[in-house]
């Protein structure tokens, strides 16, 4: 199935996602290339919501670049399977080698600002992340190390503490706080 697809397949849980989701599918039917970060205007990313079993921990990473404890994920990077992108981003900045998706679906979709900044001395102008967020499943007893590059610490945290540990107001509000709401109405969710 494709990206298109499965947008238009996904339920919005609320305002924002419904515009997002919006958004993403009028860009991606216009034949815009959302895949590759050479669209310095807009580009997909696949960020994940990686949650214990018990579903009451979600693991975090301190990332260097905002000096906030974040979500994993990362960008597509040319690749269409945006879930295999997500489950890489997880492997690759937090070490993890046993995770998985509690579900292929579609957890969340988010259009993200990024402010213009420097990444390894090349200057990155502003520009959207059009993320899709999955929800992850891991063992919170399995070794975890940071990406000394992309960050600092990952850490698992308690579901209020993982919202209260971002220092980005907006993320805390919009995603975070969204993303654990979600997850209290997700099938399986004790």
């Amino acid at each position: 199935m494709t990206l298109t697809e499965e947008l238009e397949r996904y339920r919005p849980w609320n305002e924002q996602e419904a515009r997002d989701r919006a958004e993403m599918l009028r860009r991606l039917r216009s034949g815009e290339e959302l895949y590759s970060r050479d669209n310095a205007a807009g580009h997909l990313t696949a960020s994940a919501w990686v949650v214990s079993p018990d579903r009451r921990q979600v693991l975090l990473a301190h990332h260097n670049l905002y000096n906030s404890w974040a979500w994993l994920g990362g960008h597509a990077d040319g690749q269409r399977d945006l879930l295999a992108a997500a489950v890489r981003e997880v492997r690759e900045e937090s070490g993890l080698t046993d995770v998985r998706p509690v579900s292929p679906a579609i957890y969340s979709v988010e259009i993200l600002p990024v402010s213009g900044h420097e990444k390894r001395g090349i200057y990155v102008p502003s520009h959207l992340h059009l993320n899709v967020t999955y929800l992850l499943e891991a063992d919170p007893a399995s070794p975890v190390r940071c990406k000394p590059d992309e960050n600092s610490s990952v850490a698992w945290f308690g579901l209020e503490e993982a919202v209260a540990a971002s220092a980005e107001p907006w993320f805390r509000e919009r995603v975070y706080s969204k993303l654990n709401a979600k997850l209290a109405a997700f099938p399986g969710t004790r």
